[in-house]
């Protein structure tokens, strides 16, 4: 296809188009011409992917593109392919100076080893949870997250984790990983709201 259907079909406006070829975004196309390139429906994928990274998961120009590498290097296990995808979808958190820190850290990893979850000695979450237990304990509330922990474990192993084509294409699985975890995410914020909403009304009123 021509890169005018290809905008058509994506969506995607032909200077756009033309600004993710020269960023390495978008792969070229077969050039049939000097001025003219013919595209296909691994295109429309990664055209697919590129916006999901953009629009939903918010990221940065220079991030997707470690995703895109990750995603075009034939080389890279699948598993390590996704977590570069996952690990850009958080928050950068730097370490916090000071005892509460350090005893956040270390509860965060207790608490991975007493899972038995395989998570990266690396992982970004791991001070991504640190800092969200110092801020629990500094306002006062109550740290328990068996609760959280047994919701996101079924969530993930019983559904998310089988909206995956992991057989299928790469750039495909990785738009799935980025719209499972940011849309469902913020679906499950609104209905843990709501069923707040719903308790505090059958217990006030």
């Amino acid at each position: 296809m021509r890169i005018s259907e290809l905008s058509s079909r994506s969506g995607v406006a032909i200077p756009t188009i033309k600004y993710y070829l020269r960023e390495g975004l978008l792969h070229q196309g077969e050039q049939t011409a000097a001025t003219r390139a013919e595209y296909d429906d691994s295109h429309l994928r990664r055209l697919r992917l590129v916006r999901a990274l953009l629009e939903v998961g918010k990221l940065p120009v220079s991030s997707i593109k470690k995703i895109i590498d990750a995603v075009d290097d034939e080389s890279l296990p699948i598993h390590q392919m996704l977590g570069t995808a996952h690990y850009a979808l958080g928050p950068t958190v730097e370490p916090e100076p000071g005892e509460e820190w350090r005893a956040a850290r270390a509860d965060v990893d207790a608490l991975i080893d007493d899972l038995g979850w395989r998570i990266h000695p690396e992982a970004p979450t791991r001070d991504e949870l640190a800092q969200t237990l110092v801020r629990m304990r500094q306002l006062g509330l109550r740290v328990d997250l068996r609760p959280y922990v047994e919701a996101a474990r079924k969530l993930v192993s019983e559904v998310e984790m089988d909206t995956i084509a992991f057989d299928g294409p790469r750039d495909a699985a990785v738009e799935a990983l980025v719209l499972g975890s940011v849309l469902y995410g913020k679906a499950f914020d609104a209905l843990r709201r709501m069923a707040q909403e719903s308790e505090s009304a059958r217990r006030l009123t």
